[in-house]
């Protein structure tokens, strides 16, 4: 009897971009050239203002892929029939319809600092279906929630890095979700311009998906990633947190400014200097 191997799995990161964005496009562009260039990136456009987008991701050796999202904009002009300008915001669930059989989704108000590979194999159907950053506490649901069981008690998190496999949760999922309990959707999610995350949350809530941190699951990481993080050190290798865990990223999510003057904030300008000199030559 001969033996078969199984063919390898494929593994990728995907974004969402566009030229409006492309101040936080071309440093997160930089960043993952210096540290993550072995692995696929996958460009999904945001809208149809990609000019400058689709020349950023063939200097930087990016895939810029445009699966159908006819059924998922629809689905989000139904969620939010009056804010056209933000509900494209979903377009990131198309990263589950990329050829991979595990994807890493980042939005692109990050810069990445170690190499990701070693967060691919970690997912496990029914212990690790959905890896994230680590959990917060707002800006996903309101008090409503605690009227139905399967919200009561669950991880809340922010969805602007997630770790996924298309066999544990599929796009076709969240339009099967929203179909069945779209009310329900709209009674508990907190409101304030905000769309993906309470959707990511729901879906994976509403499946009973095991969510984990990153911390939880690959030794040495840091559950800390935000801009404002206090206690963080740099050393030959990159940043650590307070307890001298590995940082893999920084997200300035709602950050209102460019960066600036806090921790993470001269390494977001290298890199954004180092792309704007890539970008004219």
């Amino acid at each position: 009897m001969q033996n078969f191997e199984s063919p390898p799995k494929k593994y990728g990161m995907a974004i969402i971009a566009n030229d409006k964005i492309i101040n936080w496009l071309l440093p997160f562009l930089e960043s993952y050239l210096a540290t993550n260039s072995a692995t696929p990136l996958y460009l999904i456009p945001y809208d149809d203002n990609v000019a400058l987008t689709r020349r950023a991701a063939d200097i930087y050796g990016v895939h810029f892929v445009e699966p159908d999202s006819a059924d998922l904009d629809a689905m989000a002009k139904r969620l939010y029939p009056m804010f056209p300008g933000y509900r494209r915001r979903l377009r990131k669930f198309l990263s589950l319809a990329l050829p991979l059989d595990e994807v890493i989704y980042l939005d692109v108000d990050i810069i990445l600092f170690r190499d990701f590979r070693e967060m691919f194999g970690l997912l496990e159907a029914g212990r690790n279906d959905f890896i994230v950053a680590a959990p917060t506490k707002d800006y996903v649901y309101n008090k409503k929630r605690e009227q139905y069981d399967f919200l009561r008690g669950v991880m809340l998190f922010n969805d602007g890095f997630f770790v996924a496999s298309r066999e544990i949760l599929s796009l076709k999922d969240f339009h099967e979700v929203i179909d069945t309990d779209e009310a329900i959707f709209h009674a508990v999610r907190q409101r304030g311009m905000l769309f993906a995350q309470p959707v990511t949350n729901f879906v994976a809530h509403r499946k009973g998906l095991k969510i984990t941190s990153l911390n939880q699951c690959l030794p040495g990481a840091s559950g800390e990633s935000f801009y404002k993080a206090e206690g963080v050190t740099f050393d030959a290798e990159g940043p650590r947190d307070v307890f001298g865990d590995k940082i893999y990223f920084a997200h300035w999510a709602g950050a209102v400014n460019l960066p600036n003057r806090r921790v993470f904030d001269a390494a977001w300008r290298q890199f954004a200097n180092k792309a704007a000199a890539r970008m004219k030559a």
